[in-house]
């Protein structure tokens, strides 16, 4: 990803923020020079070249046949094709070629995709999957005038009127004069820089037979050079290949496009004492003057140019030299939502599985899309975040992080999206490019927008007022540049951040685009060190300054006491040393306080109990969060639990380098400290006995952080994982085998149990698994496909599994005889729960078959599983037999009344062997009975009722039959004891409450 950045910065995203939209891309446009041998391999391989193309072209078309669009834009039909007036245009088959050659690099370049994109498969690519954003026609007066209140219903009906098609933008304009300039404005993350590089493409793909020659410029790269330069030598300056073209710009009959991509980060001036007036394309003068000349139609008056530009910059270009303005804004229509996420979440190689993909794999996603068209048919919030483009591909990014993330450890961490996301919007963005200080986008955000969502997560606030946003946004505003730095803070990003609340009876307030972004800027003002008081701030500043001046005293008077040998100035000399180490603390402290503030964020009590966060995001896209509240219900269950995740995430190596990037570094030092302290408060904190959705949360936190040597120290910790009841998704599988994987230390119990395991979840824990003495994998669905991977798990030589429990999933016959295997070969099994895995008798008699193979099972548990009478006697009798095994559980099973007088007879210290068959033994109550009762308790919720309430009503009968039989008073009050338990459970089963 860090590779990337250079083109990225140099590309025709870089000027306009990469608007990561519709494809996310941000690398558009060459910047560096083209030497010939990126085009054709070398220099003699071009001379060759060039020689064939003289002697075979002589037979070649003109221009137009290479420019002949092949189904075009909806709407164009194909323009009359003049031979005459091609060979007046083209005087030279070399000049056909080179314009063959620029289509075929723009085609190259603009094809290539950023890492963040090749996640959605090798063949994505912008010509399959772009959908066009709604682009309407405006006017400067409708850009000055003072905006409306921003609603949703505002924005929708500006985006619905005056609209055009991307095909139409130089069109005759309303008194028929035709548009050679054209102004292609929108806030950040509207879609422009992605719908000028489809622009592109289209040309490159014969699909804009309006022009012969197109040429895209970056602003950005342009504001680089300070030195004078002719219009000519900058074509063939970024595009070499156009040598033999450049003499034909000033022909009237060469259609050319030029496109000038971010032209807020140029300082133009149409005054004429500024900069002159010229028309020759071969005079050296600034850039910024070719592109002033160019737009008053001064110099190569024939040529159209379309610009892209943030709405504060739309002003620096007069009005007389712009023919249309046109706004994007974005995808307005939900209908453009869905297809832009059919478009990138149902390709087959979405799914990131190997080979072509399956048909759950196909169901998988048809369902993921479908809820997530449900959800923006209610109008949900989710809807007015996708109103800008980019937060459509997060959206993708985040569900396909979610859903199809199966490898161990996982690429991408959910810090690492957020980040790359806005690298994607303001890599390289400076807020505005006249102002002297050349602020960062970034780093206003994070100091501005920061504060707002930093004071929203420590009042539990969601939705904030205008007084809110002045108080946040204007608490500083000193001076005129910080005034005029926050106009263009409102004019170009505010809405990319923040966005109209469509609960109701909140419309006049905002909200985070996404929410998960308010955490995500909060954490980042917390680790930039931006959460400072008045007192704080001063100290630091103050601590800065005396170490500098006693660093230079110092050296002063390290000096002098040479040459004056005073007995004073040693002493000086050293107290002035203590000044740097001491004012150093001041730092110290700030990232002391981070760590604690990380520390009490991720272990708050109120939030023990709620869906772990990977589950809360998925909410929040799939809308599957419940019913709304009234709008005047008190919001009390407000949850923040991502933004110390995201503090953890981005003190990472990886993101830190994107951060710097984008103008908001996070020194080394820092983050040493940082976890220094973490160390002493989180690792003691999560030695307590976390709820199963917090652990997972500080199994995520561990991940997100990547930091393997911390990882390795806190898992050392813990000796018990309990996730029973989270949803381990194939992405939660891969966390937790990459966080367990840091160290090698046995695990002593492991509780998966009701955690929506499947075959692919055992072979991604596998490694996990091997190291886990307890092991509670019931209440899963796992079938015998599964009991493969558990047969291979427990004849593994370096498996430790002593306790398996697998009750309550659907094993079947077949699952019996891998498992029956395994217990032939397993060295390290002691106990083995099968209750309630639809055995059956040929399950059972499998098991027992290869019982005398083992020589270390102590107790086994096949309860419930339809066993008659012939399995289980024959079952127990392999049993006796056995030198380890003590323990038989029968109970709930079809044994005949004789079956159970077989095995009630057994005695332990007669036949070595304890069988829980039934509640009574005889005249007395069964030893085991409390044993019996708590497990059908425990399992009541998955059973099947009627059954159960059949057994207990036979159990209450045998219990009330002994009962009356026996004349010893102890023993009768032993059984009522049993009988009134039994009772209380039919009692509870009857009324629903169990």
């Amino acid at each position: 990803m860090e590779n990337r950045q250079s083109e990225q910065k140099q590309g025709l995203a870089g000027a306009d923020g990469g608007d990561a939209t519709p494809s996310g891309s941000a690398e558009t446009l060459p910047n560096e020079k083209m030497h010939p041998d990126l085009v054709l391999g070398s220099s003699l391989v071009l001379q060759r070249v060039l020689q064939m193309d003289r002697t075979l072209c002589s037979l070649s078309s003109p221009l137009r046949s290479f420019v002949r669009h092949q189904g075009g834009y909806p709407g164009t039909s194909p323009q009359p094709v003049s031979p005459q007036l091609s060979q007046r245009t083209l005087k030279n088959v070399a000049t056909s070629e080179a314009i063959r050659k620029h289509r075929k690099t723009l085609a190259d370049w603009f094809s290539q995709q950023p890492n963040e994109e090749r996640q959605f498969g090798p063949s994505f690519s912008l010509d399959t999957t772009h959908v066009d954003p709604v682009i309407r026609e405006s006017s400067l007066e409708e850009i000055l005038k003072p905006p409306p209140e921003l609603t949703i219903q505002n924005q929708l009906q500006a985006s619905f009127s005056h609209t055009i098609g991307l095909q139409n933008l130089f069109d005759m304009d309303a008194c028929g004069r035709q548009v050679k300039n054209v102004v292609l404005y929108g806030t950040v993350g509207t879609g422009k820089s992605t719908l000028i590089k489809k622009m592109v493409m289209d040309w490159c793909h014969g699909r804009l037979p309006r022009f012969e020659l197109l040429v895209p410029f970056s602003c950005e790269d342009l504001s680089q050079s300070t030195t004078p330069i002719s219009l000519r030598r900058m074509v063939t300056k970024k595009y070499l290949h156009l040598r033999e073209v450049v003499p034909a710009l000033g022909s009237a009959n060469l259609k050319v496009l030029f496109i000038l991509n971010g032209l807020d980060r140029l300082n133009l001036d149409f005054h004429l004492a500024h900069t002159e007036l010229c028309c020759d394309p071969n005079e050296p003068i600034l850039p910024s003057a070719v592109v002033v000349n160019l737009l008053r139609k001064y110099m190569l008056p024939e040529a159209s140019v379309i610009v892209t530009t943030r709405p504060s910059a739309v002003r620096r270009i007069p009005s007389k030299f712009v023919g249309r303005y046109v706004e994007v804004c974005g995808f307005s229509d939900t209908n453009l939502q869905k297809l832009y996420f059919q478009m990138r979440l149902c390709r087959p190689e979405c799914s990131g599985a190997a080979g072509p993909a399956t048909a759950e794999d196909t169901r998988e996603r048809d369902n993921l899309v479908d809820m997530l068209s449900r959800n923006l048919e209610r109008h949900n919030q989710i809807a007015a975040a996708c109103f800008l483009p980019s937060y459509c591909w997060l959206v993708c990014t985040t569900l396909h992080f979610l859903y199809f993330t199966k490898s161990v450890p996982p690429a991408q961490t959910l810090t690492g999206i957020y980040t790359s996301f806005l690298r994607l919007n303001f890599s390289g963005e400076v807020l505005d490019s006249t102002d002297p200080s050349n602020v960062s986008m970034m780093k206003y955000v994070a100091k501005t927008v920061g504060k707002l969502a930093h004071d929203g997560v420590m009042s539990r606030k969601t939705s904030f007022s205008e007084e809110d946003l002045r108080r946040c946004f204007e608490v500083e505003m000193k001076t005129e540049s910080e005034l005029n730095l926050l106009n263009v803070f409102r004019s170009d990003v505010f809405r990319f951040f923040l966005t109209p609340c469509v609960q109701p009876g909140k419309e006049h307030t905002f909200v985070f685009t996404i929410p998960a972004m308010q955490e995500y800027l909060a954490a980042l003002y917390v680790v930039l060190g931006e959460k400072k008081t008045l007192g704080q701030r001063v100290g630091k500043e103050i601590s800065e300054v005396i170490g500098k001046v006693s660093e230079d005293v110092a050296v002063v008077l390290s000096i002098v006491s040479k040459i004056l040998p005073l007995r004073i100035l040693p002493v000086l000399f050293n107290i002035l040393k203590m000044f740097p180490r001491y004012f150093s603390r001041f730092g110290s402290k700030d990232r002391d306080t981070i760590a604690r503030t990380m520390a009490v964020e991720m272990f708050k009590e109120e939030d023990s109990f709620n869906d772990d966060v990977l589950d809360q995001i998925n909410s929040s896209i799939l809308g599957v969060e419940g019913p709304m509240r009234h709008p005047d219900e008190v919001s009390d269950d407000e949850v923040f639990e991502l933004f110390p995740i995201f503090m953890g995430g981005l003190l990472s190596r990886r993101n830190r380098v994107i951060l710097d990037q984008l103008g908001c570094p996070i020194k080394n030092l820092a983050v040493f400290e940082i976890a220094k302290s973490m160390k002493k408060r989180i690792i003691h904190h999560s030695r307590k006995d976390l709820p199963p959705s917090e652990l997972m949360d500080y199994l995520f936190f561990l991940h997100e952080f990547q930091n393997e040597r911390f990882t390795a120290e806190a898992i050392q910790s813990l000796r018990t994982i309990n996730l029973s009841s989270v949803k381990m998704t194939p992405l939660k599988c891969s966390i937790l085998a990459s966080v367990i994987g840091t160290t090698s230390h046995e695990v002593e119990e492991l509780n998966l149990a009701s955690c929506h395991l499947d075959v692919s979840s055992l072979r991604i824990l596998f490694p996990v698994l091997l190291r886990c003495k307890k092991l509670h994998l019931q209440l899963n669905s796992l079938g015998p496909e599964a009991c493969l991977e558990i047969r291979d798990l427990l004849l593994h030589d370096r498996c430790v599994v002593s306790s398996l429990r697998l009750a309550d999933n659907p094993l079947m016959e077949q699952g019996a005889r891998y498992l029956a295997e395994a217990i032939a070969g397993n060295r390290s099994l002691r106990h083995l729960s099968l209750l309630h895995t639809s055995l059956g008798d040929r399950g059972v008699e499998v098991i027992s078959q290869h019982l005398a193979q083992n020589k270390h099972l102590e107790e086994l548990d096949v309860a419930y599983n339809s066993v008659t009478d012939t399995a289980a006697l024959a079952l127990v009798e392999e049993a006796k037999k056995h030198g380890t095994l003590s323990k038989v559980h029968l109970y709930f099973n079809d044994i005949s009344e004789e079956g159970k007088q077989a095995l009630h007879e057994l005695r332990k210290d007669r036949d070595g062997i304890k069988v829980l068959i039934f509640l009574t033994m005889g005249a007395d109550v069964s030893d085991y009975w409390a044993i019996i009762l708590n497990v059908v308790q425990k399992n009541l919720p998955v059973w099947d009722r009627e059954r159960v309430q059949q057994h207990l009503g036979l159990l209450l009968e045998d219990l009330e039959c002994s009962r009356r039989q026996t004349a010893n008073p102890w023993k009768k009050a032993k059984f009522m004891r049993v009988e009134n338990e039994v009772k209380r459970m039919l009692g509870d089963i009857q009324q629903g409450s169990l």
